[in-house]
């Protein structure tokens, strides 16, 4: 190769590396663009919704064993039995089986808070005396003045506490099982009336209808004489 051919080599060698260059930065992306695709955008429709706060309060009254015996051989499970009240005249109870303590205890919570009741209160106490009944369970309950506190046993204190009442008087009269101690004041607590109800049950009845004598007809000589 003579000179003058290895000049122009060089020269056009020299020309097409800058512009190799160019293409390189025309060819990547703006940094705004980079950061889009490193952090993706989070998808906020699948997130969760916070759950709220209630007021309900929970009690568990029993865990008891239970045993299943099969062929295989023996299961066994927990039975809790659970009262869930917000202290503002709102309880329930609901009961619940599983392998585990606290999955029973989540069934029992989740059943209870679907079988709610309002209980109709004055002041700190219930408005009457009534007997609560469910099979052979009996309870007593009689409103207290103020300050006398909750005097009952283990079930129905639970019951009551939870349904806001602070001053009653509650003794059982029949069978001591746990649950049907608390069904039988969940009866007494949900037929309690107040007056404003009871006045409109009385507007609404039906007057008794008053058996009136058939006269028998005068004859024309009775009439004379």
């Amino acid at each position: 190769m003579t000179n003058e051919e290895t000049k122009v080599t060089a020269q056009t060698t020299e020309v097409k590396a800058p512009v190799a260059k160019a293409d390189e930065r025309t060819s990547r992306a703006p940094r705004n663009d980079r950061n889009d695709k490193r952090k993706p955008k989070r998808n906020t429709q699948n997130r969760r919704p916070r759950q709220e706060k209630d007021d309900f309060e929970e009690k568990v009254v029993t865990i008891r064993r239970v045993t299943k015996v099969t062929k295989g051989g023996r299961h066994f499970r927990f039975a809790a039995v659970v009262v869930v009240g917000n202290k503002k005249g709102q309880v329930g109870f609901g009961t619940g089986k599983a392998n585990e303590v606290p999955d029973a205890i989540k069934k029992a919570v989740k059943e209870a808070r679907k079988n709610l009741i309002t209980v109709p209160l004055r002041g700190t106490t219930i408005p009457h005396e009534i007997l609560g009944t469910y099979g052979a369970g009996k309870v007593l309950i009689k409103p207290a003045k103020e300050g006398t506190g909750v005097i009952a046993g283990g079930p129905a204190r639970a019951v009551i506490e939870l349904a806001g009442i602070s001053d009653i008087y509650a003794k059982s009269l029949g069978s001591n099982t746990p649950i049907n101690m608390i069904r039988a004041t969940l009866d007494g607590l949900a037929n309690v009336q107040t007056l404003d109800r009871v006045n409109e049950l009385r507007k609404n009845k039906p007057t008794k209808n008053t058996t009136t004598e058939k006269v028998a007809p005068k004859t024309t000589e009775a009439a004379i004489a």
